[in-house]
């Protein structure tokens, strides 16, 4: 089993979801352990409730990122992570963090990557007038949103779509998604080859990764 940690700052609606394939039988990985920089974060409460260990480690009691990236290293390390799942965690890691846990540190992010990095993607991708947006599953480099993307899932822009509605519709987008990417992970079917990726996957799983907008 491939053992799993996750980054929180909010809700942990991907760590939800990725609780809920991780109870399947045939899921080949586990979440140890779960890691809030923010006390009383929902995702805590998501992660308790599945009888996942937790840790908060409050970034404002931390001198510097450095001191607070190595107390997380600390807490994945004693865990016995394997692969690092960002879900929703709001704090810019720093170039250590980032080269140590390389190719075994993910993040999804709701735009179809390269496109609309940073905050607020849904918003920049109606600003844009784009006709299909989405998520993207990728492996974290040291640029802000970058890094070998694994997978992506398209969803329509709508006529009178404002950022909630069309964020709701991305949202379940990554719930599908993430889940599916960790599974591949866990199953070994994922590599890096110069910064891109390949996956040993069969036509119906490659039409999966990357679902179709809907006509």
């Amino acid at each position: 089993m491939l053992r799993v940690a996750v980054l929180l700052s909010g809700r942990g609606s991907n760590l939800q979801a990725l609780i809920d394939a991780s109870q399947t039988s045939a899921y080949p990985a586990e979440i140890v352990h779960v890691v809030a920089n923010v006390p009383n974060a929902p995702g805590l409460t998501r992660a308790r409730e599945a009888g996942i260990a937790s840790s908060v480690l409050d970034h404002r009691d931390y001198e510097s990122r450095e001191t607070f990236d190595a107390a997380v290293t600390g807490v994945l390390k004693e865990c016995g992570a394997e692969l690092v799942c960002l879900a929703g965690f709001m704090r810019i890691l720093t170039d250590t963090f980032v080269e140590a846990w390389k190719d075994r540190l993910l993040n999804i992010h709701p735009s179809l990557l390269p496109a609309f990095k940073g905050l607020n993607a849904q918003q920049q991708a109606l600003d844009a007038g784009v006709k299909i947006a989405g998520c993207s599953v990728h492996f974290v480099r040291l640029g802000m949103d970058e890094g070998p993307i694994v997978a992506q899932a398209a969803v329509p822009v709508l006529p009178g779509d404002d950022a909630e509605s069309l964020s709701a519709r991305i949202l379940i987008e990554e719930h599908r998604l993430y889940p599916m990417v960790v599974r591949l992970i866990g199953e070994k079917r994922v590599a890096v080859i110069r910064e891109r990726v390949l996956i040993d996957a069969d036509e119906g799983e490659r039409a999966g990764l990357s679902k179709p907008p809907a006509h």
